[in-house]
């Protein structure tokens, strides 16, 4: 006791705490077990349901979760703390149990459960939504603004320096945004800083910066958002009546990788769409850009999408030719209309070749080929057997209106109309008596009952 202790050997030796490892299928279900929650026949539907919904995401046999379902946790933890809460769902199995098992009253556990459900939902529907956002905000914090190395605000906004990041919500859904809006249109996806995305695509604070464009000098950042990958050039700004502007965008296709994406190729993006070259026949424009459907090229009114395998950003004029060329075969184009110049076609439909003038179509006789109609014979048959397109749902409810009011009107300007030029209301006049005769019919059977009366009166007074 209270020797002094002798140093024998130091050894210096470097620890890195990991966290503990995601969840994997089988570890997930081991866990449900311990804590009671599911039965083995709804283990796999509840597996499931997580990633159909995009609340996690499967890697490595590995369950990731997913910004979506941080959003709808954090949700039903601010305000039905109760029911996600693991010790009641273990109980409420429990009930459940015992109700398949015919021990309780289905009706008992349903009525106690709804009563407090319902007020538990009740209380949620006086909340605004910029309150349902500052508990998320504040929840998620940590989790989207995690600390920075050099000990700066997290929130800080990189674009105007004094806003304050914050969680918004848009059309599209939640994202990152400035409090200095409008003024500032900073915004990123919800991402964390350094998270893996999708191809292993590594994002700092929910996007890459590619480079500087020369022309602009602004920066091109590739950023993810709900509808896939994209480029954007700059932040946005003000047009010269100080209103604010989009800034430009262009959406990665099907086969771009954006872990391998540079800044020369999300330019070319951003230029699109480029002209490749002019028609030899028409001399039009022959253009590539992207549509909502993905890559195309245009001459005029012909579109064609790009197959499998071309690249909107390098096809030339001979790969061009040859999907125009099948375009055209789908249209011939017949000339103008004599009437009002605009242009007749044949078109190829899902039940044959059609005629088509703006929005009237005439159907092609049986055996007549496209490359065999002429203008005249177009011209013909859009008079004798054309038929108007059918308008779109929304317009259809408003054209169905308006023409009955236009046919009620011309009914009645018609009735008004015929009154007034032909004097045939003596006509109607004359039937108006015609409908008093019931009446004729009772005075005559009151004459004729008065008079068979009178005449049976006489023969008993003469027998008499």
């Amino acid at each position: 006791e209270r020797d002094p202790l002798k140093t024998q050997e130091v050894t210096a030796a470097q620890h890195f705490t990991q966290p503990p490892p995601r969840y994997s299928e089988a570890s997930l279900v081991k866990k449900l077990e311990e804590l009671g929650i599911g039965r083995p026949s709804t283990y796999a539907s509840i597996l499931q349901t997580l990633q159909d919904r995009n609340y996690v995401r499967l890697e490595k046999r590995r369950f990731i979760p997913e910004d979506r379902g941080r959003l709808v946790t954090a949700f039903l933890v601010a305000f039905f703390t109760r029911y996600v809460d693991t010790g009641f769902t273990a109980s409420l199995e429990e009930q459940l149990d015992e109700i398949s098992g015919g021990r309780i009253d289905w009706r008992e556990v349903m009525r106690a459960f709804w009563d407090e459900f319902k007020k538990a939902v009740d209380a949620t529907k006086d909340l605004k939504i910029s309150d349902v956002i500052d508990a998320l905000d504040e929840e998620l914090g940590p989790h989207f603004f995690p600390a920075q190395e050099d000990g700066s605000d997290p929130r800080q906004c990189p674009a105007c320096g004094t806003g304050r990041l914050g969680l918004r919500l848009g059309r599209t859904g939640a994202f990152i945004g400035c409090s200095n809006y409008p003024d500032c249109r900073y915004t990123r996806p919800l991402a964390v800083a350094g998270a893996e995305g999708e191809n292993g695509t590594s994002f700092a604070e929910g996007q890459r910066e590619l480079g500087t464009d020369p022309a602009t000098g602004q920066s091109v950042t590739l950023r993810r958002g709900p509808y896939g990958f994209y480029v954007q050039l700059g932040e946005g700004g003000v047009d010269e009546k100080g209103k604010p502007t989009k800034p430009r965008r262009a959406s990665l296709t099907r086969d771009m990788d954006p872990e391998t994406l540079d800044l020369e190729r999300a330019l070319a993006l951003l230029s699109l769409p480029r002209v490749i070259g002019r028609d030899p026949e028409t001399g039009g424009e022959i253009t590539a850009g992207l549509g909502r459907f993905g890559p195309y090229i245009r001459l005029g009114t012909i579109y064609q999408s790009l197959e499998p395998g071309d690249d909107v950003l390098t096809l030339g004029m001979n790969r061009a030719m040859d999907l125009l060329a099948k375009a055209r075969a789908k249209v011939r184009h017949l000339g103008p209309h004599p009437q009002d110049g605009a242009p007749v076609d044949v078109r190829k439909g899902r039940f044959g070749p059609y005629i088509q003038h703006g929005n009237r179509v005439a159907n092609l006789p049986r055996g007549v080929e496209m490359e065999e109609v002429t203008l005249d014979q177009a011209v013909q048959l859009l008079t004798e057997k054309g038929k108007e397109l059918k308008p779109k749902a929304g317009a259809r409810g408003k054209a169905g209106r308006t023409t009955k009011t236009a046919t009620g009107t011309a009914k009645r300007g018609k009735a008004k109309g015929e009154a007034a030029a032909e004097p045939k209301p003596a006509r109607a006049a004359a039937r108006k008596p015609a409908a008093r005769k019931p009446a004729a019919r009772k005075t005559a059977t009151k004459t004729a009952t008065a008079a068979k009366a009178r005449k049976v009166a006489s023969r008993r007074k003469g027998e008499a």
